[in-house]
């Protein structure tokens, strides 16, 4: 089978399209046909080799945490799966990733995928829908009538976190880039900051009860993002070399998140996207053959959204 692996860390000339055995799945795993998988900026930095300490991987490596796909062979002791069933999954971390024709899968990540949309598009939902969901409820509590401001609203993360949001009851506020701003305002949010041409902090009026950054801001600013947060507020953080800022004597917290896979917050992520109530957009679709093409052009900012990967099987 075909699959795309570095066998160095580096640049995306370390990325190979080459020929590998097919796995064969181990006591509760699955085989999966893969769909697609998807491209993620935390897959230039493991590539490179900046998150050995948090995030170390095997060498060679296959790349893509995300994927959709058909269960095509099933480990002893796996229950409640088939072959045949379509599947959406977010593969940890340290694990071999989805950038190849078949994968193995510990079957309890996995969740039934989509059934209103296409199986290859269901790729662009785990890992960027799982991060903004913990972002917003497992660390930021939000509710109802809450204020939420989210910097970088404009990226696949911040789409997913202002559906969320409003879907949650809360009141967005979005900073994002002229680009984008009109497709973020389509998502629900209720106010529309453009970060190119005005200082965040300054537009935000308000008190806000949590603050979701998802862009690489200049640091002064990402302190100043918790003087917005009303008393007993937090800072959920996803740049994580930039540290969550907290201010302790009115018990705003600042959190760094690490998005973890979770099958059941997945499903209900799932259920949303089946009843119309969250939307998945990609942007592009490539051959898996071209991935290191993909991997160059986001070394360049020029990506142009949410990309998925399609193996030649697929």
């Amino acid at each position: 089978m075909k699959a795309v692996r570095f066998h160095d860390f580096g640049g995306p000339e370390v990325l190979r399209y080459e020929d590998v055995e097919q796995p064969v799945p181990g006591p509760g795993q699955i085989r999966i046909h893969v769909a697609a998988t998807s491209f993620n900026p935390i897959d230039t930095g493991v590539r490179a080799g900046n998150m050995r300490g948090p995030m170390p991987v095997a060498l060679p490596h296959t790349p893509g945490r995300d994927v959709a796909g058909t269960v095509d062979a099933l480990g002893e002791d796996v229950d409640g799966l088939e072959v045949g069933d379509e599947v959406v999954g977010f593969l940890p971390m340290v694990e071999d990733g989805a950038a190849a024709e078949y994968i193995l899968m510990t079957a309890e990540l996995v969740t039934p995928a989509p059934r209103s949309i296409p199986l290859p598009d269901a790729a662009a939902l785990p890992l960027v829908g799982l991060t903004a969901w913990q972002a917003l409820f497992d660390h930021g509590k939000l509710a109802a009538g809450q204020r939420v401001l989210i910097s970088g609203a404009g990226g696949a993360v911040g789409g997913y976190a202002v559906q969320l949001a409003k879907g949650a009851g809360a009141h967005v506020i979005a900073a994002a880039s002229p680009r984008s701003s009109e497709r973020v305002r389509t998502y629900g949010a209720d106010e529309v900051i453009d970060h190119t041409t005005t200082e965040v902090n300054a537009a935000v009026t308000e008190p806000v009860d949590v603050v979701l950054n998802l862009a690489p801001v200049d640091p002064a600013q990402l302190t100043a993002f918790a003087t917005l947060v009303r008393p007993g507020g937090v800072v959920v953080n996803t740049t994580v070399w930039m540290p969550a800022p907290a201010d302790e004597e009115r018990g705003v917290r600042g959190v760094n998140l690490f998005v973890r896979s979770d099958a059941e917050q997945l499903s209900r992520l799932v259920a949303l996207v089946d009843s119309g109530e969250l939307r998945v957009d990609v942007a592009q679709r490539v051959p898996l053959a071209e991935l290191p093409a993909v991997h160059a052009q986001a070394a360049t900012g020029a990506l142009p959204g949410k990309v998925i990967v399609l193996p030649p099987s697929a």
